[in-house]
């Protein structure tokens, strides 16, 4: 079995396309094997590049989290799928359609500041409004304290704080695990911010991109940037990436892709090699 692993700005993934004999096709069950940071290969997700695409796409895509839940879509994965699809193409630059569960997306890339990296954009589609995930009263949060709950094809709140650094992550987002949680702080540039995200099926994680969409719309809205401001850049422990709102609510993510390692996995998954 032949995967690949790529991340975005620390958000990594174990790429597999399901054109060749598989041992299984328990990807929930792959997943959690493959992903155990101590006994797998270790990631933060599972993608799964789907050749039987529906019609207009390049390729289907198929996200199992570390824990083997399944998730809409992923704005970092994504990036990281259309990597893989380059690769294999053999294809520098141009733009690939691939459909997820929250629906067809159309990447742009091209090569970025190094032979495995490429920058892509990402039209993520609507920021809308969900309702406030269960547990969220037990979460604590102020009152006063801005907080939003939105859809980026994936369910997210956001806690608006004066420290990221200062704030427990891991237990607020225990508390909410049917949720991405991100927090979020002004700056330290006028058009930026800066976040932490606790990521369903997950944990912490070093960047999440669909996150970065919403925490940029929370901004906006918060008028932690200036009013009129299109593209914000979020900071994010992997590094950073920038986020394109549009005047009809839809946000546009741009980051970088990076592709680590071949791996072959023996049929019954006992070795690994890079």
């Amino acid at each position: 079995m032949r995967l690949t692993k790529h991340h975005g700005l620390g958000n990594d993934f174990l790429v597999l396309f399901d054109d060749q004999t598989l041992p299984t096709h328990d990807y929930a069950a792959l997943a959690v094997a493959l992903c155990d940071r101590r006994r797998g290969v270790g990631a933060d997700g599972l993608l799964v590049g789907v050749t039987a695409a529906p019609a207009g796409a390049h390729l289907g895509m198929v996200l199992h989290n570390a824990d083997g839940s399944r998730a809409e879509i992923s704005g970092n994965g994504i990036r990281c799928l259309a990597q893989a699809w380059a690769r294999r193409e053999r294809v520098e630059r141009g733009t690939v359609r691939i459909a997820t569960d929250a629906g067809l997306r159309e990447i742009a890339f091209e090569p970025g500041d190094g032979p495995d990296r490429i920058v892509a954009s990402v039209p993520m589609g609507l920021v809308t409004p969900l309702d406030p995930p269960p547990g969220w009263d037990a979460l604590g949060a102020h009152p006063d304290r801005p907080a939003l709950h939105v859809s980026v094809g994936n369910p997210h709140s956001v806690v608006a704080c004066d420290d990221v650094r200062a704030v427990d992550l891991a237990a607020l987002g225990a508390t909410v695990p049917s949720v991405n949680l991100e927090i979020v702080e002004p700056g330290p540039e006028p058009a930026a911010v800066t976040m932490r995200v606790h990521e369903r099926g997950a944990g912490i994680t070093e960047a999440c991109g669909s996150g970065a969409c919403a925490v940029a719309h929370a901004a906006a809205r918060w008028g932690f940037v200036a009013a009129g401001t299109v593209e914000i850049t979020v900071h994010m422990d992997g590094g950073s990436a920038k986020v394109r709102l549009g005047d009809d609510g839809s946000a546009t993510l741009i980051g970088p892709s990076t592709y680590v390692a071949d791996i072959d996995v023996a049929p019954r998954g006992s070795t690994a090699r890079t």
